[in-house]
């Protein structure tokens, strides 16, 4: 997200940074620059904790350091980056003069990717309230998210089809929601929220049954029909109806636990369609051998899937997760072609408040890095 170039380099003695900020928590503070690569929660530059609200930090005295210094403080991670009293995004700091010690000064920090400004919530359309799904014989309602400045723009964008619409921005969601419109909004302002996202309401008590694909612990399910309206009808009025880049490589889809399973097997059984799956929590006790041969009939292209799960879901989920990637990562057909994102949190508890947390990383990973794992 924040990349410079290093300048030349040369060899600086034992520079030292005082920082003071007034509002002040018990996360530890990093700094992240040009002399490491920007990588947060690097603990070789972790500063030490002075009192509430000081803290302090000397570069190693022979270390080779760039001649300009460029750089920020994080709480450990983008999502907990300095922000200025207002609640917005600071420039990079910069240390250019031959003095020994820099003080500087953080109004605020974010926490989750907040606080964020109302003027870049992107706009929700409800596509519509019965939405028909011929594969299914039912209505659903559809949502779409567009960036906040779509009327005013003629761009094209990427494309992000979610499960579970309920508890993606509805703040009247019984178990809560992910915030993806306010994670949004702060994220458009590190260029990486330019995305549309199509949100599809699950269908209440058929929701399981409708994410089921084919048969499982669970029974038969009705999955593989809900996979081909998403892919022969709903995208189609989508790239219709929206500036879309409608490729493979600018379209995902996505979703939590049962949604998670069968956004799975959306990504596997059209390749040539999703070209990013952003899984959180994926429920694979359900089927914890899914068969991956016919990944073999199709001319592998890259992918990438963001694999997330929380170490306090289940005694299984993790395994679970683990033996999926491994899986995926050893067949021979996909080689060099399936790329995967692994994200632990051994904390991490089944609900929406932890995929919420990871629903920018995972945003940032599949559609502007470049970075393969």
């Amino acid at each position: 997200m924040l990349t410079e170039t290093p300048p030349a380099t040369s060899t600086l003695t034992s520079k030292k940074i005082i920082l003071h900020t007034p509002e002040d928590d018990d996360r530890p503070v990093y700094i992240s620059g040009n002399f490491n690569n920007w990588a947060t929660q690097d603990f070789r530059f972790k500063m030490h904790k002075v009192e509430k609200g000081k803290y302090e930090f000397s570069f190693p005295e022979h270390m080779d350091l760039p001649e300009e210094l460029i750089y920020k403080f994080t709480k450990g991670d983008w999502s907990e980056v300095e922000i200025d009293r207002y609640g917005n995004r600071t420039p990079n700091r910069h240390w250019k003069d031959q003095s020994q010690v820099k003080v500087e000064r953080v109004a605020k920090w974010r926490k989750n990717w907040l606080p964020y400004r109302p003027s870049q919530l992107p706009q929700i359309h409800l596509m519509s309230e019965e939405f028909e799904i011929p594969q299914l014989n039912t209505k659903r309602k559809v949502w779409a998210l567009l960036p906040h400045d779509y009327d005013s723009s003629d761009e094209h964008y990427p494309v992000l089809y979610l499960q579970d619409a309920q508890n993606l921005f509805n703040e009247n969601a019984e178990f809560g929601n992910w915030q993806i419109d306010k994670k949004l909004a702060v994220m458009s302002d590190y260029g990486i929220g330019k995305i549309i996202i199509i949100a599809v309401e699950h269908g209440e008590s058929e929701r399981v049954q409708e994410y089921n694909v084919g048969k499982t612990l669970l029974g038969h399910g009705s999955g593989k029909q809900y996979i081909r309206f998403v892919v022969d009808t709903l995208k189609p009025f989508v790239d219709k109806t929206y500036r879309t880049q409608p490729e493979r490589e600018f379209t995902g889809i996505g979703g939590s636990s049962m949604g998670g399973l069968v956004s799975i097997f959306s990504g596997l059984m059209y390749p040539e369609v999703f070209g990013k799956l952003m899984i959180f929590s994926p429920s694979l006790w359900v089927i914890p051998k899914i068969k991956l041969g016919f990944l073999d009939i199709f001319e592998p292209q890259d992918t990438r899937i963001y694999l997330y799960a929380g170490g306090d879901e289940s005694e299984t989920m993790v395994d679970h997760v683990l033996k999926f990637r491994k899986r995926l990562l050893k067949r021979e057909s996909l080689k060099g072609k399936m790329k995967v994102r692994l994200s632990i949190n051994e904390q991490g508890k089944h609900n929406e408040s932890y995929w919420s947390d990871e629903f920018p990383k995972a945003i940032e990973w599949l559609f502007y890095s470049d970075k393969p794992e």
